[in-house]
């Protein structure tokens, strides 16, 4: 793993690729803090941080786009297997060297709060509290966006699509709004969501009959449960949707309040989304 390490660290840093995804990290955290508090009239960190965070959609596909799409494209990845570790290492190298790209800007980050307790009323804990929280809901993006590019060849379908899937967990809760609190609403949206999870049980295993059961069992389960009690399933989506959000649980920690079942929930989707990785890559060398 420590070799994968390594050289995922030269290719980033030997290119433009970390010190571009660095400036772009401050710019941005620069240009929302300057908007945030001439805006407001104050000396305040974490809104700030939390002003412009959607930005991320953005960059963290950008930067996961090729970790693992470009060895597909380029076939190197059969040069992955051969190596004398698991494809568990493997992944686990690529996502730290990730992690330590997006690391670097960030250790420049955590000075803000000191330069500003320069020239007001900063809360320290809750501005370092909301940099952590910055940091898993990152990780857990990269995560998200590492496991996108091991599915494809093409580095811009895997920044598409992981810019889509971060917009929508980000707008999830205004969304909301407009989903259907019915009970029979969410079961059709469920339906739907059980079917799509289908497709994407027989894409990772190429095992139709996998796929099949496991929709066939998901469907059952539903029926049965909106048959017993349907009124569990009134304003069930728009609550689910909440929850799902990566984005709601960091607002929660900006706001001053140490959630720890939102970093619970970071390191749970980091856990979900890089064991998906590595099955992916292990479908891909037994085909």
């Amino acid at each position: 793993m420590s070799a994968v390490l390594r050289h995922e660290l030269k290719s980033y840093f030997h290119s433009l690729t970390a010190y571009v995804f660095g400036a772009f990290l401050l710019l941005a955290v620069g240009l929302g803090c300057l908007r945030y508090n001439l805006r407001a009239a104050v000396s305040n960190f974490e809104f700030a941080l939390a002003d412009f965070c959607v930005v991320l959609a953005i960059i963290v596909p950008i930067l996961t786009m090729r970790v693992l799409a470009e060895e597909r494209r380029q076939r190197t990845d059969q040069l992955l297997y051969s190596l004398p570790i698991t494809t568990t290492q493997v992944v686990a190298g690529k996502y730290l060297a990730l992690l330590a790209v997006y690391l670097v800007p960030l250790c420049v980050v955590a000075a803000y709060p000191l330069i500003f307790a320069r020239y007001g009323d900063v809360y320290l804990p809750t501005a370092y509290g909301a940099i952590l929280a910055f940091f898993l809901m990152g990780a857990a993006l990269i995560a998200l966006g590492m496991f996108l590019s091991s599915l494809t060849e093409s580095q811009g379908f895997a920044a598409g699509i992981g810019i889509s899937a971060i917009l929508l967990n980000y707008f999830s809760v205004s969304l909301s709004e407009y989903v259907s609190s019915t009970a029979f609403g969410a079961l059709v949206t469920i339906c739907v969501l059980i079917l799509a999870l289908g497709a994407l049980i027989r894409h990772l295993t190429k095992n139709e009959n996998m796929a099949l059961g496991a929709g066939i069992a998901l469907l059952a389960l539903t029926g049965a449960a909106y048959y017993l009690a349907p009124a569990k399933f009134e304003g069930l989506l728009p609550r689910v949707m909440s929850r799902l959000s990566l984005f709601e649980r960091f607002y929660t920690i900006v706001n001053g309040v140490f959630d720890m079942t939102a970093v619970v929930y970071y390191l749970t989707v980091i856990i979900f989304f890089l064991f998906l990785s590595v099955q992916s890559m292990e479908k891909r060398r037994y085909n």
